[in-house]
């Protein structure tokens, strides 16, 4: 019975060890999915801020235009 008792702790350690290693594979590819999702959302991200500011840079140039043709001399300035 002795002998029994060590190759029976082997194999509960076999069996842990290789639930270990797939849960491992898991975890690698489970990694590999988020990475790539961060890469997407970073990509969409910067987009974003690259549509935001060039919206930005289209107002203020409105703005501009607009703060000129409001204050030309001669003109008459209109309230709403």
């Amino acid at each position: 019975m002795d002998e029994r008792q060590p190759s029976a702790a082997v194999a509960q350690l076999q069996e842990r060890v290789e639930r270990l290693l797939l849960r491992h594979a898991e975890l690698q590819r489970t990694n590999a999915l988020l990475s790539e999702r961060l890469q997407q959302l970073e990509a969409e991200r910067d987009q974003l801020r690259q549509r935001l500011l060039d919206a930005t840079q289209r107002i203020d140039k409105l703005l501009l235009r607009l703060e000129q043709t409001t204050s030309i001399p001669g003109k008459p300035e209109t309230s709403a």
